[in-house]
């Protein structure tokens, strides 16, 4: 184990931990394995890449993680909670989707007819907060992804980069344990991916949260720390570059 595996692994708290993860589709001999037993662990604050072509199993894994579809054997653990040991271990999945994890997408999808801090603060009073409580949470993720002068702006009225700070904002607004980006710089230029980068490290960071970042974007790569390759449902991990480009 190299000394990145080893500082995640002994890390305090879970953050995300996969082990002997699988996934079939269908039965018989028309069985497909998508996933044949992975095992990955990230830690709180550390934000790792996850490479790999198209069928590689990719999106079945982030769907497995992001509690969309059922794996078919394994064990995940997201923050202090072991979700799925063979079977769910929870019965509210929406809640679990809600609560322990944030999602960031490729496209923002924001709300386009809510300004920017109810598009933010909406899952927090989902989840029973009050409004009050909601946007102040709102606000600070706002400050902190330096937004806030656009909180009453509507979505049209953001450019892209700003539409994905606020993506970042939503993502984190529940204090999730765990982030899964997907493909969250492929739309954006050099200077735009690099800076969500720096700005999902940060707030990994502050918040410690554990980031997942899926991409093919060769911009990025070279930042990441440790990085897992998926190919054919199995995953192997190396040491990244881990550099700043600051």
């Amino acid at each position: 184990m190299d000394a990145a595996s080893l500082n995640a692994a002994t890390m305090p708290g879970q953050g995300i931990r996969i082990e002997g993860l699988k996934k079939r589709y269908g039965s018989g001999d028309t069985a497909v394995d998508a996933l044949k037993g992975v095992t990955m662990q990230v830690a709180p604050g550390e934000v790792v890449g996850l490479v790999g072509p198209s069928g590689s199993g990719k999106s079945t894994l982030l769907k497995c993680l992001g509690a969309v579809i059922e794996p078919s054997a394994g064990r995940m653990t997201l923050g202090d909670d072991v979700i799925y040991d063979d079977g769910w271990k929870t019965r509210d999945l929406r809640a679990l989707r809600r609560d322990k994890i944030g999602f960031v997408f490729q496209a923002p999808y924001l709300i386009p007819f809510l300004d920017v801090t109810d598009n933010v603060a909406l899952l927090p009073m989902l989840a029973g907060r009050t409004n009050a409580e909601s946007r102040a949470r709102a606000l600070e993720l706002l400050a902190a992804l330096d937004v806030q002068h656009r909180a009453k702006a509507m979505p049209s009225q953001l450019s892209g980069g700003e539409q994905q700070r606020v993506s970042i904002a939503r993502g984190l607004v529940n204090h999730p344990p765990v982030i899964l980006a997907d493909e969250p710089t492929a739309p954006l230029d050099s200077a735009r991916a690099l800076a969500v980068i720096r700005i999902l490290g940060d707030m990994a960071r502050r918040y410690e949260t554990a980031i997942i970042v899926v991409t093919h974007d060769e911009k990025i790569i070279p930042t990441f720390k440790r990085i897992y390759h998926i190919r054919d449902g199995v995953t192997h991990e190396e040491a990244g570059e881990g550099r700043s480009f600051d």
